[in-house]
């Protein structure tokens, strides 16, 4: 998937950049901490960053496991957590998606 706001999948429809979207939430999240929020809670969490990085681990144990077992609705689910956790702790380095999408790009 490109997430490149510039990118499109045909003439007429181009992609949502959805990581960017969910990346803005996150740091909106990290500056203004609404108490009922998940993911405010993952910022001032008193595990710290160890809550977002168990996490990270628990949820690719269960990706690992949905691939196993062929279940792609799971694996998809599990994905998803993966990558909002996984933008989380970006957030947490002070890194964003930017960073991330010049390393993939570095990587080609």
């Amino acid at each position: 998937m490109n997430d490149d706001p510039a990118a499109t999948n045909s003439e007429d429809s181009p992609e949502e950049p959805v990581l960017d979207e969910l990346f803005a939430v996150i740091e909106e999240r990290r500056e203004t901490l609404p108490e009922e929020s998940y993911t405010a809670s993952l910022f001032t969490h008193e595990k710290g960053e160890n809550a977002v990085l168990e996490k990270l681990g628990e949820e690719t144990t269960e990706l690992v496991l949905a691939a196993k077992d062929d279940d792609r609705e799971e694996l998809l689910h599990e994905s998803a957590d993966i990558v909002y956790h996984l933008l989380v702790l970006l957030a947490m380095k002070n890194a964003d998606v930017g960073d991330l999408r010049a390393e993939l790009r570095a990587r080609r």
